[in-house]
């Protein structure tokens, strides 16, 4: 049976779209210009359109605005360039965010890099990437800052505390890394190349687990008193999962997100968080 502390990523994340709200009604009832978000889709990816809905949901929760683009799959990275750069001359617009994936035929990097670095709601851009990895005020990117956040959120200590990173993508791994190093974090990441994992999650303080493979991060891997966040989100038998075994890590860790409801949230309401600081800083 579950002893660990399950970290409510829905309560936090309601908690930061609050604040959010709080500020542009005070924008509101001063006449002032309300912050806006631009996303960009291309194609008609299923999972896609849903980020996109729920994003544009979210924005209008807290009274941010939004506007939104849907270009065909078959679109040219020339059309896609030339409504990103509209939108970065547009000055109303304070945020811009194009849904990954991309077609295949479109230069990801590219796209990353035609985003203003002051508009950069994703944080992928590569100014703000290298600034925040040197400790210069950047955006962050919005996974890792949510993570960042629960653990904050809960009190749980990072300086000092031995932390496993499992999984180095540029989008949750490698960021989330730099961001606990940051707080004085001794941060190990694993990968698909590390020999034997358990070694290192054994004596861990925090694990944060994204590597996209359902509950590869077993209770017998964790010691007790750990702190379990998983980033991963799978689908078996038609139900969702994470990448850690949650049943039975719930048995020896104190804190631990569940999947789902845990880091998910989180993200869309760091999107509005990056999104509300670009307003601000202009």
């Amino acid at each position: 049976m579950a002893n660990a502390v399950i970290i409510d990523g829905k309560a936090v994340a309601q908690k930061v779209r609050n604040g959010i709200k709080e500020r542009i009604e005070s924008l509101k009832a001063a006449n002032k210009r309300i912050p806006c978000l631009a996303v960009i889709l291309v194609g008609n990816d299923p999972a896609s359109a849903v980020y996109v809905r729920n994003k544009m949901k979210a924005c209008a929760e807290v009274g941010m605005l939004s506007e939104q683009v849907i270009l065909p799959a078959d679109t040219s990275e020339e059309t896609l360039l030339d409504a990103i750069n509209k939108f970065n001359c547009d000055e109303n617009v304070d945020g811009i965010l194009v849904q990954l994936p991309l077609p295949r035929h479109i230069d990801a990097q590219k796209v990353t890099k035609a985003i203003l670095p002051s508009k950069d709601a994703d944080a992928f851009h590569p100014l703000n990437v290298g600034l925040s990895r040197l400790g210069e005020p950047a955006f962050t990117p919005c996974t890792p800052s949510g993570v960042i956040r629960l653990l904050d959120e809960y009190g749980i200590e990072i300086s000092g505390k031995r932390c496993v990173v499992i999984g180095r993508s540029n989008i949750v791994g490698k960021p989330v890394a730099d961001m606990l190093l940051a707080r004085n974090g001794t941060v190990t990441v694993c990968h698909s190349k590390t020999p034997d994992i358990a070694e290192y999650t054994k004596n861990a303080d925090i694990i944060v687990v994204a590597v996209g493979r359902a509950k590869m991060l077993k209770g017998d891997m964790i010691k007790d008193g750990c702190t379990v966040i998983d980033v991963g989100i799978n689908r078996v038998d038609g139900k969702l999962c994470g990448d850690c075994d949650f049943d039975s890590c719930a048995e020896k860790a104190a804190y631990i997100t569940p999947v789902p409801g845990g880091v998910g949230p989180m993200t869309i309401a760091m999107l509005l968080e990056n999104t509300m600081r670009a307003y601000e800083l202009k």
